[in-house]
C-alpha cells in the first residue's frame, strides 16, 4: 500500500483524525489498518515482522550474515521504532501468534 492510499483510507474512514494519526515512514507495506480501543485514540497498526524484514533487508549482506542482520534489525525495530513514543496517536505494531501458540477452540 502506498502512502497516498493509506492517507486516502484514513481520510475516508477517520476524517476527524486525519491530521492526528501518525504513520511509520518507510513501512507502508506493513500497514494493516487502524486500531481502535475504548478510551484510546485511533492509531495506525503495522505488522511487526514485516517491519523487521524491511529493516533487515536494508542492512548490507556483504558486511554481515543473515542471523546477525536479523538480530540487528530486531534491536533497531525495538529501540528506534516500537519504543519511539510520539503521543497518543503513536503507531501500534502487532506480533502474530506463532503456530505453536495457537489455541484450539
Amino acid at each position: 500500500m502506498t502512502t497516498t492510499n493509506i492517507q486516502d483510507y484514513i481520510e475516508e474512514n477517520y476524517p476527524d483524525h486525519m491530521d492526528k494519526i501518525l504513520l511509520a515512514d518507510g513501512h507502508e507495506d506493513a500497514f494493516m489498518g487502524i486500531v481502535e480501543s475504548f478510551g484510546l485514540e485511533p492509531r495506525a497498526l503495522y505488522d511487526y515482522e514485516m517491519c523487521v524484514k524491511k529493516i533487515r533487508d536494508e542492512f548490507s549482506s556483504e558486511v554481515i550474515d543473515m542471523d546477525e542482520r536479523d538480530e540487528m534489525a530486531r534491536e533497531f525495530m525495538e529501540y528506534n521504532v516500537v519504543q519511539a513514543y510520539v503521543g497518543e496517536h503513536t503507531p501500534a505494531f502487532m506480533r502474530h501468534l506463532g503456530p505453536e501458540t495457537v489455541r484450539e477452540a
